[in-house]
């Protein structure tokens, strides 16, 4: 009797370390999410405290004045968009397609593994290094300048690594019971992979564009020596144009006017906040529907 007394004893002890464990794991990791948000709120909060007085409809839609000393943002929130969406429209088929032809239309070889190790590397790269390689390419090489294409081509190099290894993944937590079924009733490869795979792998890749989309409207590096710094409003895709994380820069290293830095800074989070709000709606809403 005092043996199994023992035993149960022992065993409860057990209970009660375990339940231990657990509390202060669960403390471990709630402490780490709420420093997280917590972060995320104070950096929005201080920003949007400086600077969302300045957002009115003048500071919006005028073009700047006394090298933005004065006068509004407007050509910057145009050249912004513009080198963001034509880099995303270029990056994104492609980074997708490799993402397909990686998973699903080759095996396992060398070929694969040195694509991926050649998208991990290019993902680690500092924005610097794109924006030298874009100067010298893109904008001396091809001839084509400051301009938007030289911009976006640049950003779409910086950030299809990203949008290939969150593609792949997200095509590879597909499972693979789908694709059997797909193919027991008779559906080519791809038709499985238009039909079956995509669908189901969209959350994730759209998860990987937005976050591509996040990178480009902030980067500052590889824009100003690609896309330029010119204040007036783009013609075409040949013109310079600066973005607003480069008016932003500008403003407060030369100490223009922090006021309208800061105004320049919270309209960048606000673009940013809601394009992901409707790019997660989108999605949201186009998943529904295909359930």
């Amino acid at each position: 009797m005092k043996g199994e007394d023992r035993k149960k004893d022992e065993n409860e002890g057990k209970k009660v370390n375990q339940h231990v464990v657990n509390a202060r794991a669960t403390a471990l990791f709630a402490g780490a999410t709420a420093l997280t948000v917590g972060l995320l709120i104070f950096i929005i909060a201080y920003i949007l405290s400086r600077g969302f007085h300045m957002i009115t409809p003048a500071f919006l839609f005028e073009t700047p004045r006394q090298m933005g000393r004065a006068g509004g943002i407007y050509p910057a929130i145009i050249g912004t968009i513009l080198v963001t969406g034509i880099a995303v429209i270029i990056a994104a088929p492609v980074g997708v397609a490799t993402a397909i032809y990686l998973t699903e239309y080759t095996r396992e070889s060398w070929l694969p593994r040195i694509v991926r190790f050649g998208t991990e590397n290019l993902a680690g790269i500092p924005s610097i290094i794109f924006g030298l390689f874009g100067f010298l390419f893109f904008v001396i090489y091809l001839d084509l300048g400051w301009s938007i294409l030289s911009g976006a081509l640049t950003l779409s190099a910086m950030i299809l690594p990203t949008i290939v290894r969150t593609s792949e993944e997200a095509i590879k937590a597909v499972p693979n019971a789908y694709r059997e079924i797909s193919y027991a009733l008779g559906s080519t490869r791809w038709q499985t992979v238009t039909g079956v795979i995509l669908p189901t792998a969209l959350p994730g890749i759209v998860t990987g564009v937005v976050l591509a989309i996040g990178r480009s409207i902030g980067e500052t590096a590889a824009v100003i020596f690609t896309a330029g710094a010119s204040l007036r409003l783009p013609e075409s895709l040949l013109d310079p144009v600066r973005t607003l994380p480069v008016h932003f820069y500008i403003l407060a290293r030369e100490g223009i006017s922090m006021d309208n830095a800061y105004g320049t800074a919270a309209v960048l989070i606000l673009l940013i906040l809601a394009i992901n709000i409707a790019a997660y709606s989108i999605m949201n809403r186009f998943v529904a529907r295909s359930r």
